[in-house]
């Protein structure tokens, strides 16, 4: 963390925040969000999560969610590798406004991760989550929740920052969905993730056999 402090404030506030309103306030105000995270911090995470599911995801026509999509960098690597039903969720608009003008998407929505969504059971066939689950952010708890939303078979990419999944329950539940049989692991290793800051993450994509 040190070295995140000392290469960008920004990005070491978001990872002690106090709670979300906080947070939401870093990002309503962080101008230089792109550059800072993908020059500054060199960012891969976006890159490393979307590869894995495009893996494994052959149907281009699948409904997919960009869950935490920030500005659209998910969304911006699927629409050009051909995946144009790309649903993309925030809890920050000013993070989907800026979204919105890259146009990759059906459709840009305001949703809280960290609470029941309002999406129906069964609603997509896969889920990207990016630079999402990570400190100040949200936890594994909402993995639940993307299980529910996702159809049987479907796929679920994301990452967890190193420190998150070091200090967070992440394994537990990703047992739990394992012995309830409600997923299967289809990929789980340790990928670069911030390679200027020397941070990497558990990058994991699993299929949902509910």
């Amino acid at each position: 963390m040190k070295n995140t402090k000392k290469m960008i404030p920004t990005i070491f506030k978001t990872l002690h925040v106090a709670n979300l309103d906080e947070l939401g306030e870093l990002y309503k105000n962080w101008d230089d969000y792109e550059n800072d995270v993908i020059q500054l911090a060199g960012y891969v995470g976006h890159i490393v999560t979307t590869e894995a599911l495009i893996r494994h995801l052959k149907n281009k026509d699948a409904k997919i969610l960009d869950a935490g999509c920030g500005t659209g960098f998910v969304g911006d690597i699927l629409y050009h590798k051909g995946y144009k039903n790309i649903v993309g969720v925030d809890f920050s608009k000013e993070m989907l406004t800026r979204a919105l003008k890259k146009n990759v998407y059906e459709s840009l929505s305001l949703c809280d991760l960290t609470q029941k969504l309002d999406f129906k059971d069964n609603s997509f066939d896969a889920i990207v989550c990016a630079g999402t689950f990570t400190c100040g952010h949200v936890g594994p708890q909402a993995l639940n929740e993307m299980v529910r939303i996702t159809k049987n078979e479907g796929y679920i990419s994301f990452t967890v920052r190193r420190q998150e999944w070091d200090a967070s329950p992440y394994e537990k539940f990703i047992n739990d969905l394992q012995s309830s049989k409600l997923w299967r692991q289809i990929e789980r290793y340790t990928s670069e993730y911030s390679t200027k800051e020397g941070v990497n993450c558990e990058l994991c994509l699993f299929q949902v056999t509910k």
